[in-house]
């Protein structure tokens, strides 16, 4: 190709936590901006430095260094210093769609802050990409992405720019980093001869981009030199520096015609790492942003916006800092699980710090709009009494059964030193109390506990008393969309009538569903509507998992076991709102943590049916002590018809299952698992849906059985010795935490 245009785009690549916390990595990322500044304010051939797509890490630095700032600033106005558009480089199949809205929301606000931004959808290590991306990007007015893997071999990716179409026809113009990706240039002008060849062999255009940078690299020490060196080589050619978006604006200029890309980018086997193994990987931690995204996005951002259109208080300051919280624990790696321990445990903790301040807002939001008074209450106790807020947190008006946990004053807890003060004690509430206070809602009662209740007052040290925690089916009245019902106010509606459950021995049955316990454990699934029939539902099974944190990889010969029976079935609740059937499971398998004897795994099975619903609830409770192991419920036959359909980020997305010969791919075996967000289903008419509260990781066979991940059960950050992926992902590190040992707890819903 003649005329070619060499552009060198001098960038780094930052994760803000892997191996390293965020401390370890922030020792290093603040002399290499003391450099970077002073280089690119004083060398005229430096012209331009991409910093990763990503404003976190200009927050962090002038956190360091305050008095920087102004000078940032001015690199970044003069486009010198490119910055954004995400604040961090999360991953992008794992957070919820919001959550990623609320990423590039505050990456744009953070780098018009400092002087403008990068409208370039840069995502060079996400570990696949939703098909929503393109139309994300337009929502953004950005016009280009670049991105890694996801995208390879069986997509005919032989060229380095693409049009990518989103679900709505809108389109992006991609480019596609090479074999070896964002750090392809790193050494220039080291092996130029070679890496000229793969450049210009997949070049679209005459233009030809070259990453200059590395994982936590700092500026090329002499970027100047370097290009004319390759200049020297190059006489009938043009060598430049080039700021990303340049390059991509004269590339997208020169080719009118590129070819098209649709939906989602999980497949660069034979291309690249794709490395989706990361979606089963610390589950339990992926489960728990899940948990929070629901209560931003469902609790905490709607009451906070009802309260503010009354006129209450203002949030809005409290819900970005928890979002901010949040996406600070969405890097790739971070939610991925690919990290150190150390890293895990910080991850944990941002998320539960965004778990309370939700809970926080969601609370004071509700008291605002109640009238509710926490230091009136606390003054004159005398004037309150007991009242059930009900909720409903849809756009349209809900009833049915729901499950509440009441507290019952039992006696004051007395903080401080000893003296005349006497605790008040209170009364066990009888069935009448349970009544009255719920208005004449129906309830049926599920069991009793004691527990405790701190309850907080601006004015006030914190009230806090053992309680009776008093748990009730209740059958909830129609409840308008974002409406309340407050149970000690007069006029509730009567709740429609629906047929009452019944639990007998190893069944439960409500009208519309018939549900048995086998022998084996497993579980009969009957549609009384359309006689449909699922049996063998929820077997738990363990294979052997030899992998990292990156990759699964089965142990040579390894044959599934399925957990067993400890227990006869247990009715927990008889109906006639609920009723509910309990089993104990044992699975031995995998390694004990001490020593070479097998692990084992203990299991609570939990099924339930609601009144007026065809919905079996299912909870799961674990004790794992078992290593090495991954962990799945199989249900068979419910995804029938070939492809199903799973829940995305913003929306279904269909699939197939997979089929591929791992010879035919040495460096990575395809995986056949996926990611989910809050459900799958078939698309047979006899199918059934699994619903779930958040993100999951799924198997679909072609027999039409589905096999959910509970856990994935690793010790090691990266091996190099795998047969599904031979080579290290990541620094050889030991990650106990990994191996997902103790308590757990999961919910799912199976809806025919």
């Amino acid at each position: 190709m003649a005329g070619l245009v060499f552009h060198l785009i001098p960038h780094t690549h930052w994760d803000r936590e892997w191996y390293l916390t965020s401390a370890g990595f922030l020792a290093r990322l603040v002399p290499m901006l003391d450099d970077l500044l002073v280089r690119l304010e004083t060398e005229p051939g430096f012209r331009s430095f991409l910093l990763d797509g990503q404003t976190i890490l200009l927050e962090d630095y002038l956190r360091v260094r305050p008095d920087h700032r102004d000078r940032v600033a001015a690199l970044v106005r003069a486009g010198r210093l490119q910055v954004g558009p995400w604040y961090v480089l999360a991953d992008e199949l794992i957070p919820s769609g919001e959550s990623l809205v609320r990423n590039l929301l505050a990456g744009t606000a953070d780098a018009e802050r400092l002087g403008g931004r990068l409208d370039v959808l840069y995502s060079p290590d996400a570990f696949g990409h939703p098909a929503i991306l393109p139309t994300l990007a337009a929502e953004f007015g950005i016009r280009y992405g670049v991105l890694w893997r996801g995208l390879g071999e069986r997509d005919g990716a032989e060229g380095d720019f693409y049009r990518w179409r989103g679900p709505d026809g809108r389109e992006i113009t991609i480019h596609h980093l090479p074999p070896d990706g964002y750090e392809v240039g790193a050494a220039v002008p080291a092996g130029w001869d070679r890496l000229r060849a793969v450049l210009t062999g997949r070049a679209t255009t005459q233009h030809v981009g070259v990453m200059v940078g590395a994982d936590h690299h700092a500026a090329h020490p002499d970027l100047a030199g370097a290009l004319d060196e390759i200049a020297r080589g190059e006489p009938e050619h043009e060598v430049l520096v080039s700021r990303l978006d340049e390059f991509l604006d004269q590339a997208a200029a020169a080719s009118p015609s590129l070819p098209r890309l649709d939906g989602e980018l999980r497949w660069s086997y034979g291309y690249t790492w794709t490395l989706q193994g990361v979606h089963g990987t610390r589950a339990a931690l992926k489960r728990r942003n899940s948990a929070v995204e629901l209560a931003l996005e469902r609790a905490a951002e709607p009451l906070a916006a009802l309260a503010r259109a009354a006129g209450r208080a203002d949030a809005l300051p409290l819900l970005s800092e928890a979002w901010r919280t949040l996406l600070r624990s969405q890097f790739h790696d971070s939610i991925g699980g690919c990290t150190s321990d150390p890293v895990a445990r910080r991850v944990e903790a941002r998320i539960e710090d965004a778990a309370m301040l939700a809970e926080a807002v969601a609370r004071s939001s509700a008291d605002a709009l109640l009238g509710n008074d926490p230091d009136g209450a606390r003054a004159h106790p005398e004037q309150t009494a007991p009242a059930l807020v009900v909720w409903n947190p849809a756009a349209r008006a809900r009833e049915g059964v729901t499950i509440v946990d009441l507290t019952w004053f039992g006696r004051d807890v007395l903080v401080g030193p000893p003296g005349a003060r006497t605790p008040r004690v209170g009364a066990s509430p009888s069935a009448a109390d349970i009544g009255e206070a719920l208005g004449g809602i129906p309830f049926q009662l599920l069991g009793r506990a004691a527990g405790q209740e701190r309850l907080d007052a601006a004015r006030h040290y914190p009230d806090q008393d053992e309680v009776e925690v008093t748990r009730v089916a209740i059958r909830v009245p129609p409840v308008g969309g974002m409406g309340f019902l407050v149970t000690e106010d007069a006029g509730i509606g009567e709740p429609s009538g629906a047929a009452p459950v019944a639990a007998r021995g190893t069944s439960l049955r409500n009208g519309l569903v018939r549900v048995d316990l086998a022998p084996d454990g497993t579980v009969t699934l009957i549609d009384l509507r359309s006689g449909a029939r699922h049996a063998g539902l929820f077997a738990l099974q363990s294979e052997g998992d030899v992998g990292d944190t990156y990759t699964y990889a089965a142990p040579p010969g390894d044959v599934p076991r399925r957990a067993v029976p400890v227990s006869d079935v247990g009715v927990l609740a008889g109906g006639p709102l609920v009723g509910s059937l309990a089993l104990r499971l044992r699975l031995t398998t995998g390694n004990a943590p001490a020593g070479k004897a097998p692990g084992r795994v203990e299991a609570r099975l939990l099924l339930s049916l609601h009144a007026g619903s065809p919905a079996l609830r299912c909870t799961l409770e674990l004790d794992n002590a078992a290593c090495d192991h991954r962990l799945r419920l199989r249900l068979p036959g419910v995804a029938q018809g070939g492809s199903l359909l799973a829940g995305g980020p913003f929306g279904a997305v269909i699939r197939e299952p997979v089929s591929a010969d791992p010879g035919s791919y040495p460096s990575e075996t395809p995986v056949a698992t996926a990611p989910a967000h809050r459900w799958v289903t078939g698309r047979g008419a006899e199918g059934v849906a699994l619903l779930a509260p958040g993100f999951f990781e799924y198997e679909h066979t072609r027999d039409g059985d589905l096999l959910v991940t509970v856990l994935r059960a690793v010790g090691r950050l990266s091996r190099d010795d795998l047969p599904t992926r031979p080579g290290h992902a990541g620094w050889p590190t030991a990650t106990p935490l990994a191996q997902s040992l103790g308590p757990d707890r999961l919910q799912f819903a199976l809806l025919p």
